[in-house]
């Protein structure tokens, strides 16, 4: 079982806890973590551009001349892809490549092994915020200079209640923060390094049932 550190706000130690193996000592193939990844970026993404095809585009539902006899094409509506004004034929849709999802335990299976390599590599730290009463951009930035972290892509996952530490992170580039429900895999290999408060490691090793 792995120890963190846990430190103050001037960057002085305060206490060293233990990491749960299950939590922090597990690990999966590269080819589940691609999987997994690719899923959640997928479903995280928001398409804009949407065309219409023959089924949406409004008219159309008569036939615009009868099928033989008049020397002309065959058609059977005038909102065909092949007309003026008619559908398009593969156009892009909002609602394409969207729907894509991946059973659970291999989701949670993919997200604790990227906890676990963020562990092994000495990136998860302790924080005690209890000298934050109130937000304060300083104090944070002076944390993260201390730890010589303040170049690096910091993620802080906190319960919800630590208020000020989110309204602290506002204006830091290289820093944000997320509730331990909102946890997901894309955020986690985004950060170079993981800050918790003792309540969210607490909460999120009972979510993972770790």
């Amino acid at each position: 079982m792995s120890q963190i550190t846990v430190y103050k706000l001037d960057g002085s130690e305060a206490e060293k806890i233990e990491l749960s193996d299950k939590l922090f000592n597990q690990t999966a193939s590269p080819a589940l973590v691609y999987q997994v990844v690719r899923v959640a970026a997928l479903r995280r993404r928001q398409p804009l551009a949407h065309t219409k095809d023959r089924s949406d585009v409004s008219g159309g539902g008569k036939k615009p001349w009868k099928q033989k006899g008049t020397g002309r094409a065959r058609h059977g509506s005038i909102r065909s892809p092949l007309w003026r004004g008619g559908g398009i034929t593969f156009g892009p849709r909002s609602d394409s490549g969207t729907t894509r999802t991946i059973p659970k335990k291999m989701a949670k299976k993919a997200l604790l092994a990227v906890l676990s390599d963020r562990a092994a590599h000495k990136n998860v730290l302790g924080i005690d915020l209890s000298a934050l009463e109130k937000p304060s951009t300083k104090k944070l930035i002076l944390f993260l200079e201390t730890m010589k972290r303040d170049t690096k892509n910091v993620l802080f996952i906190t319960t919800g209640a630590e208020d000020a530490l989110a309204h602290s992170l506002q204006n830091i580039k290289t820093a944000q923060s997320v509730r331990v429900e909102n946890v997901n895999i894309l955020d986690i290999l985004a950060a170079h390094t993981l800050c918790l408060t003792q309540d969210a490691l607490a909460a999120l090793t009972k979510q993972l049932g770790a």
